[in-house]
């Protein structure tokens, strides 16, 4: 094998053009009124395709010519609350961007769920025209590990507390 291992270093030859693309889930708000406004941007984000890397191998006497075509995997396009998901192989700013293209007002999504935010409820956090149960995704003052006041009344009647108050 060590004859054969130091031929076959001479012999082969891998290139990749670029970084590949880690599979990522872009979403995107963008408002549609019809379903004609929904189909038009489900064709334009299915229909991206990316070459990402051409890999070139020869092995003694053999060819081997391969390249890996990544695009977009799923679209889920939620009407009800102007939300686009796309997962794939894809860069977000493209994406956007042909989004984009069809002639409608697009951006990323800007919410996060209700009951991963400390204060929901402050002035740059809450958004009327938010869906149900999402809010603004804002820097938020958080409060400082276990001595703040909300955590202590928490874990003063925890079961996880073994210096919990024991009263019944």
């Amino acid at each position: 094998m060590g004859a054969l291992d130091y031929l076959s270093n001479f012999c082969t030859v891998t290139s990749t053009r670029g970084k590949r693309k880690a599979m990522q889930t872009v979403e995107i708000k963008v408002k549609m009124d019809c379903d004609g406004c929904e189909r038009r941007v489900k064709n334009a984000v299915t229909n991206m395709k990316v070459v990402s890397s051409i890999t070139i191998t020869i092995v003694i006497l053999s060819l081997s010519l391969c390249g890996l075509v990544l695009g977009v995997k799923t679209v889920d396009v939620n009407r009800k609350q102007s939300r686009v998901t796309v997962s794939g192989y894809v860069e977000p700013n493209k994406v956007l961007k042909k989004v984009k293209s069809t002639g409608k007002r697009a951006e990323f999504w800007p919410y996060i769920a209700h009951n991963l935010v400390y204060y929901p409820y402050v002035a740059q956090a809450y958004d009327k025209r938010a869906p149900s149960g999402f809010v603004r995704n804002v820097a938020q003052a958080a409060p400082v590990g276990p001595n703040a006041p909300e955590e202590r009344l928490t874990s003063l009647f925890s079961d996880d507390n073994p210096n919990a108050c024991s009263i019944m």
